[in-house]
């Protein structure tokens, strides 16, 4: 049996190297393992919004690596509904395609992991 590994992301997109290096983490472990999932939830949600200008605060923009996870056979994308709807965002402005659950739904799924790791 395969070990379910989830990748909890809650930082903001630029900042710090941490949404980036979830994002590096998930592609490098997709390899290996099939029973992966990556959840954004709290200020995460912010990672998965279009038309970022990182170069403006001389930051690489990483958001065409998150194309990257349909390639990579990342299909377990989750995103906190209630995590958007208090920053104000709808799904239209995301750009990759997830899948919304409530807070309660991700504290389940949540607990369906063998492991988590969080940024």
């Amino acid at each position: 049996m395969e070990k379910k590994v989830g990748i909890i992301n809650r930082q903001a997109p630029h900042g710090s190297s941490t949404a980036r290096e979830a994002l590096d983490l998930t592609l490098a472990m997709s390899a290996f393992n099939e029973s992966l999932s990556i959840f954004f939830i709290g200020d995460g949600v912010y990672q998965l919004l279009a038309k970022h200008q990182a170069d403006l605060i001389l930051q690489k923009d990483f958001q065409p690596m998150l194309q990257m996870l349909e390639l990579y056979d990342v299909e377990q994308i989750y995103v906190c509904q209630d995590s958007l709807s208090v920053r104000n965002i709808s799904v239209e402005q995301l750009v990759i395609k997830t899948t919304l659950l409530s807070t309660d739904e991700i504290n389940e799924y949540l607990q369906q992991q063998h492991q988590l790791m969080s940024f």
